[in-house]
């Protein structure tokens, strides 16, 4: 058995959950990230019988995970337009292509934006 056909092991196993969960609701928390890590802290242990101090563990280390995930993507220059975003992810090997009116459309023309500024006075 080589190391590629090793099952992962459980703290592995409720790390990438916990990842997971912080994935897909980070969104719902922008300002509130507090919120976010009890949510996911009590997701592991309701949904996947991990106990509270293992939980509180493996969330805080995914979180640190998907911190280092948000700063790894970046925005390719080179294949960029004026009405496309080209962004990258050279770890995974990802690259989307977003347009710019969509950019505008889901975050910055939302009526509860308040992030963002004009940077233009």
């Amino acid at each position: 058995m080589n190391a590629q056909d090793t099952p992962l092991d459980y703290q592995e196993c409720m790390q990438n959950a916990a990842l997971a969960f912080l994935e897909r609701h980070q969104a719902e928390h922008l300002g509130d990230l507090s919120t976010l890590l009890n949510r996911t802290v009590s997701h592991l242990v309701a949904s996947l019988n991990v106990t509270e101090s293992v939980a509180i563990k493996l969330t805080s280390l995914a979180h640190i995970e998907l911190v280092e995930i948000s700063f790894r993507q970046r925005v390719d220059l080179d294949y960029s337009t004026d009405t496309v975003v080209v962004i990258k992810d050279p770890i995974k090997g990802l690259c989307w292509s977003v347009p710019v009116s969509l950019i505008y459309e889901r975050i910055l023309n939302t009526p509860d934006n308040v992030r963002f500024r004009s940077a233009i006075s």
